[in-house]
């Protein structure tokens, strides 16, 4: 039985041809070759597994190499190359500064640096994770690496840029390596397959590319650890089975119980997923990814965000069909909401499990999604003539009106009893004032801050717009953001006033008197202008003596 080689090894770059989704920073390399431009030292920087040492050892290959090709790439045959490849090079050092990080292991290289190289015209010295050099080795690198010999190159390494010192920094040319694309990882993997005789479905290198989050080396691991596990046949199934990864299914059978409303079998399906060993914090970023990658599918300029599979996306294409932008945008929020509480959530489970019920009833509280023929809307208006019946909707948007509410009913009832005779009117079309819809809507809020910041506004109209004061920029920003074109809706449903517009104004600064000195003048002065001090003053039994 001959030595297993990794993939990671077997088929790390040995030239800028083969060196991946690096381009440009090849380009640069050898251009600096050709024109004998050569810097004393360099830093590459980026995540892990993206070729920063390869490149490093590519680099130093050429630059000794006796018989550079046109394109310079290694000849692999002089002695300097054939010395490197069989690990005997005097010319080119590597360093792991992650166990050679003392005052004592920099000196020791500092002497090594001043003696020229046996093979070649210059002594390389790569060194790997220089990040994890201590304080005082810096110091005393700095010296050799402003002011090395003529024949001394240095190529440093790291994953952590920011932990460099800023001297270390500006005496090296700075290259910043990208991650590798999903496309490139995928297209890796399958010249790999074809030379090791493997045939391996495409879905099944996506999900492989995808779990190894820009990494080319992981990407090899995992792809040895596949075909350990499955052989030379490689399927979708037994890749999700090997990697631990929640099949695509699950989400898609999820969004169905949420647009029909069903949170029993959402609730019953989450506890499938649970039971198979999945992470239940992997398992709500999962859902997140999944809306926004039905988001993604519903404009065609965005379509190649989807990082997926073709038989995948091409599932996705068709299934966003069923849902709105504005579900999905709801959606995204509640998902997202969970994953940002969950670390700090005392019952975990129950916190996502309530994320999936807020899911199911969402698409009752959508109106593109109420089932018509459930709502008693008839008996609301009995002064309305009876409409032809509404034919039902498919059912892929059929939803349960458990969770209907009574301004849900109206404002459905309005879209489907509109044209209405002259001078009739439904109970829907007459609408609310202002002040009833706007103090409705305060009292129907579950953050604490955001109830009491609209109980004690009083909104003001001008025209078609509702100005609407809150205390402070970042205020303005996050209700514009979250909230804005939802009370939009809401007051428009409210007042029958389809043209009405929500603006949020920050309320002007207020300057204190100059003359307010004492204590007792400036509790003065807040309980005159400041509603919130009255309430928390009478909440408490505060006495202003």
């Amino acid at each position: 039985m001959g030595q297993f080689i990794v993939s990671a090894r077997k088929y790390r770059p040995n030239s800028f041809e083969t060196l991946l989704g690096q381009d440009n920073i090849a380009r640069t390399l050898k251009n600096a070759i050709l024109r004998d431009q050569l810097a004393h030292a360099y830093l590459f920087c980026g995540p892990r597994g993206v070729g920063k040492t390869s490149a490093a050892r590519v680099f130093a290959k050429i630059i000794n190499c006796s018989n550079p090709g046109p394109d310079m790439e290694p000849c692999g045959e002089c002695e300097s190359c054939r010395s490197f490849a069989e690990g005997r090079s005097y010319s080119i050092h590597e360093l792991d500064a992650a166990s050679n990080n003392s005052v004592e292991d920099i000196r020791a290289l500092t002497d090594k640096v001043m003696i020229p190289p046996q093979v070649g015209r210059y002594s390389v010295y790569i060194i790997d994770e220089v990040h994890m050099l201590s304080q005082a080795a810096f110091n005393a690198f700095l010296k050799t690496l402003e002011e090395p010999p003529k024949h001394a190159i240095f190529i440093l390494a790291t994953t952590e840029k920011h932990k460099i010192l800023p001297t270390i920094l500006s005496r090296c040319q700075t290259y910043d390596f990208n991650r590798i694309s999903i496309e490139d990882m995928v297209r890796q993997m399958k010249a790999i397959a074809q030379k090791e005789d493997i045939t391996i479905s495409e879905d099944a290198m996506h999900i492989i590319a995808q779990k190894a989050d820009g990494a080319m080396r992981d990407a090899l691991t995992l792809f040895d650890q596949t075909v350990a596990f499955c052989g030379k046949e490689i399927t979708y199934e037994q890749v999700i089975a090997n990697l631990n990864v929640l099949d695509y299914e699950y989400y898609f059978s999820l969004t169905e119980n949420f647009l029909a409303g069903d949170y029993a079998k959402a609730l019953v399906t989450f506890d499938a997923i649970l039971s198979k060993g999945f992470n239940a914090l992997g398992f709500i970023a999962g859902l997140s990814s999944h809306f926004r990658d039905l988001l993604v599918c519903k404009n065609g300029a965005s379509e190649n965000l989807l990082l997926l599979a073709p038989t995948v996306a091409a599932r996705y294409r068709t299934f966003s069909q069923q849902c709105t932008v504005q579900f999905l945008f709801e959606a995204l929020g509640i998902t997202s909401a969970c994953e940002a509480g969950y670390k700090q959530s005392g019952n975990p489970r129950l916190l996502i499990e309530f994320a999936l019920m807020k899911l199911c009833n969402l698409s009752g509280a959508l109106s593109k999604g109420i089932d018509r023929g459930a709502a008693p809307v008839a008996a609301a208006t009995p002064a309305t003539p009876a409409t032809p019946a509404t034919p039902a909707a498919p059912a892929s948007q059929k939803r349960s009106n458990s969770g209907l509410s009574l301004m849900e009913v109206l404002s459905e009832a309005e879209k489907e009893d509109e044209p209405v005779h002259s001078g009739q009117k439904t109970e829907a079309s007459a609408g609310m004032s202002l002040q009833d819809a706007w103090n409705e809507l305060a009292s129907l809020q579950t953050k604490p801050n955001l109830a009491s910041a609209l109980s004690h506004a009083t909104p003001r109209k001008e025209g078609n717009e509702i100005h609407f004061v809150v205390g402070n920029a970042a205020q303005k920003e996050w209700i514009d953001r979250n909230c804005r074109a939802r009370f939009e809706s809401f007051l428009q449903h409210k007042t029958a006033d389809p043209a009405i517009r929500l603006i949020v104004d920050i309320a002007e600064a207020q300057t204190v008197d100059s003359s307010m000195y004492m204590p007792s003048d400036k509790v003065k002065h807040l309980q005159e202008t400041s509603s919130d001090f009255r309430d928390l003053q009478k909440d408490f039994s505060l006495e202003t003596s």
